[in-house]
């Protein structure tokens, strides 16, 4: 299985286009020490030629331009991707949807309530009928959404997306509007959750025995965004679990056999963006690495 991380960060990307943090400005300023990263999605693949899309970016051509295993290579139209799959409804996952719509053949996979969601707003209709089949798919129940590349998605703690949000958010539900994804090709299986509230048991069950974790990494502490001074909302209540603190996902994942452990969705004012940071060595010390637009796995 191949595996690209197409873009690792959170929502805005990282530097955000108005934002003057430290991490943003060390982005414009010092790239060597915070690498620039566009917004959350992944491309998986079991031979090197067809490409399952998992969340659609708003920068997804800037993504797919940047890997050359992404780019057409046949005839006037040609794309390598044969599928996308939606694991929530956030705006960083749905709105490169927009830009796919330049009479490409594909299927997109999600579960009813997030493809309701996408359903419900027309704009979407871009996406013409006829040319992009929409696919409802249950939780628990394994689909092929390439040749020789199974996935069965799952419930994880999680909340609605921003744009859906009423009066009353329920923080930490467990549903179908946000979902991880089980891949499995030639023997091997990673696990994709780039929105998680909590590490509970189910979640540790899940995950034991996985050759990959890509995991969601938006914030280092819970308090990241008003440390930074750049907002009021923790990590919690924005949907994410910190990846240190109390019910921190390194150490409640610490007892889990996992193969390679991997950070992406990460929040322009994570510390652990910055190289050589005392926040860097200590989640590589865990044995964590810190995902980087482009890398590349290969299980």
């Amino acid at each position: 299985m191949r595996v690209v991380v197409l873009g690792s960060a959170a929502g805005g990307g990282l530097p955000q286009w108005n934002c003057r943090c430290p991490i943003c400005s060390l982005a414009r300023s010092e790239p060597e020490r915070v690498r620039p990263r566009t917004q959350s999605s992944i491309a998986v693949s079991a031979d090197g030629d067809d490409w399952l899309l998992i969340n659609a970016s708003p920068d997804i051509r800037q993504q797919l331009f940047d890997n050359s295993a992404m780019h057409p290579r046949g005839g006037l139209r040609h794309s390598p991707i044969r599928a996308v799959l939606l694991t929530n409804g956030d705006v960083d996952h749905v709105a490169g949807l927009l830009t796919l719509r330049e009479g490409q053949p594909y299927t997109l996979y999600a579960t009813s309530g997030i493809l309701d969601s996408v359903n419900a707003n027309r704009v979407f209709d871009v996406m013409a009928e006829g040319v992009v089949k929409r696919t409802s798919v249950a939780l628990e129940t394994t689909f092929e959404p390439l040749p020789g590349l199974t996935v069965t998605l799952f419930a994880v703690p999680g909340k609605v997306p921003l744009w859906l949000e009423g009066a009353e958010v329920e923080i930490g539900a467990v549903t179908e509007t946000t979902v991880g994804a089980m891949i499995e090709a030639n023997g091997r299986r990673l696990a994709y959750i780039p929105g998680c509230a909590l590490v509970d048991d189910a979640v540790r069950a899940r995950l034991d025995g996985v050759d990959a974790l890509l995991f969601d990494g938006t914030v280092l502490h819970d308090d990241d965004m008003i440390r930074a001074g750049v907002g009021t909302k923790t990590g919690w209540r924005m949907g994410h679990v910190p990846m240190r603190g109390e019910n921190g996902s390194i150490e409640a994942l610490s007892g889990v056999s996992i193969g390679r452990r991997v950070f992406v969705h990460i929040n322009n004012t994570n510390p652990v963006l910055v190289e050589g940071s005392a926040e860097r060595a200590d989640v590589e010390s865990a044995g964590w690495t810190v995902a980087h637009d482009g890398l590349a796995l290969q299980l």
